[in-house]
């Protein structure tokens, strides 16, 4: 007979006839015999803090984007073989396009709340990424990568990477001007890598740019492989953080071994419900009032054709900033060349995330402190990290800012060789300027506290 004591704790939470709770105690007791462990993990605690939410958010957008997906794959056609367009819009009636250009259009104008589900996936994505990324400068900021967590750091990292890589081939799928423009600079930053570029980006992109048979690769690739990875990354997240419990900022009772915060049920269960359905009508209301990616606006994609004033989604505008700051500097090595393309596409994203990947190691060494710790930190706890942190994120930001140099020369009437110039100088002096700052302040913090 299953123990009265989890039939109490569950008549409590959800008020229902205790009847109900018998036989599905029952149920779960001779299935399972762990009553015991229910009982327990029915009062898992969750530390009470706004920034927990953040990976929340992340994981809820992960939720909608998979539901839009799914009805969005019902009427998209992975196909790059040129139809003529029939549909609804009339400027471009008549005009040879791709399939998927032509499913795209016909989603946006003919479906039944088509456009709509198509904005409400596309602004997930963007929050998805930028939910994810402001997660881990949170642990990042608050020491929360150090052991015992040094793993789901690595996974959030990883996370961060396929998320990012699967947005550009989200972005890519319309097959209209802008995604495909975005496809040749992939193309030609594939190319760039020594000894391998050329043969990986024949298999990759199926052949010369652009290939018949492009739309149809990068599509499973984004439905099926990278959100498979992406929900089993997810998945062990959870788990681990599960096992491990929560980390919790400091305060009375809160220890390395005492959690302090609201039980799963009833009352997070009921605010975790309440901030998915929240997200979701969020969602849905910048999907119906704010347009984004007009791709009818933009016309299909021509190799022969180009568009001024094009900027990608933020994700990877500091990329695109890279790559227009760097100087063509073509490098010969014996019978290779090493492209200028090369250094800002490839070498600097991978620094920067081996930098970050190696970071909860590179803090150790430093600082000699391998202890296991579930309280979190404070900027002020390390004003060393903090200021790394914030140059770090002004470096980034600069980057971002200066992808939308050529916005800068034809809105401001600037000269556009003096705009890159400018941001050259910037992109160096910036994060140097802000960390030195967030040191002297966070130092600042950490004397008066003393005191």
């Amino acid at each position: 007979m299953p123990d009265d004591r989890l039939l109490r704790a569950l008549s409590r939470s959800f008020r229902l006839p205790r009847d109900r709770y018998r036989r599905l105690a029952r149920w779960l007791d001779d299935t399972t015999a762990g009553d015991s462990l229910i009982r327990k993990e029915l009062r898992h605690i969750f530390p009470d803090h706004w920034s927990f939410f953040l990976g929340e958010i992340a994981l809820y957008c992960f939720i909608i984007l998979i539901a839009t997906g799914v009805f969005l794959a019902f009427f998209f056609t992975p196909s790059s073989q040129p139809v003529v367009y029939q549909g609804s819009y009339a400027p471009l009636h008549g005009t040879v396009v791709s399939g998927a250009y032509d499913s795209v259009l016909h989603i946006s104008f003919d479906v039944r709340a088509g456009l709509v589900i198509r904005q409400v996936h596309h602004w997930a994505a963007l929050i998805f990424a930028m939910a994810l990324a402001i997660h881990l400068f949170r642990m990042f900021f608050t020491g929360a990568y150090r052991r015992p967590r040094r793993l789901n750091w690595l996974v959030g990292l990883t996370m961060l990477q396929l998320v990012l890589l699967n947005g550009v081939f989200g972005y890519s799928l319309p097959d209209d001007l802008l995604s495909g423009t975005g496809l040749r600079i992939a193309y030609s930053i594939t190319e760039s890598i020594p000894l391998i570029g050329p043969n990986l980006a024949s298999l990759l992109f199926g052949g010369g740019f652009p290939s018949s048979t492009l739309i149809a690769r990068v599509y499973p690739v984004h439905i099926f492989l990278i959100p498979g990875a992406i929900a089993g990354l997810l998945g062990l997240h959870l788990g681990v953080l599960w096992i491990q419990r929560h980390t919790q900022y400091r305060g009375p009772a809160r220890t390395d071994v005492t959690v302090v915060g609201t039980p799963l049920i009833p009352a997070y269960a009921l605010r975790t419900t309440g901030f998915l359905l929240l997200i979701a009508g969020a969602l849905t209301a910048m999907g119906g009032l704010l347009q984004i990616n007009p791709v009818w606006l933009y016309g299909p994609y021509r190799p022969t054709d180009s568009m001024t004033m094009a900027q990608p989604d933020w994700y990877t505008g500091w990329l695109e900033g890279a790559v227009r700051l760097m100087p063509s500097w073509d490098v010969h090595i014996g019978f290779f060349e090493l492209p200028a393309l090369f250094w800002p596409a490839v070498v600097l994203p991978g620094v920067l995330f081996t930098f970050l990947l190696a970071w909860p190691w590179l803090d150790a060494a430093v600082t000699g402190d391998t202890g296991l710790h579930n309280v979190l930190q404070t900027g002020r706890d390390r004003p060393g990290r903090s200021a790394v942190g914030v140059a770090f994120i002004a470096f980034v930001l600069t980057l971002l800012v200066a992808g939308g140099d050529d916005v800068f020369a034809v809105v401001f009437r600037w000269h556009l060789p003096t705009v890159v110039a400018i941001f050259r100088a910037l992109v160096i002096a910036v994060p140097l300027l802000t960390g030195a700052l967030a040191y002297v302040f966070f130092r600042r913090r950490q004397s008066a506290v003393a005191v």
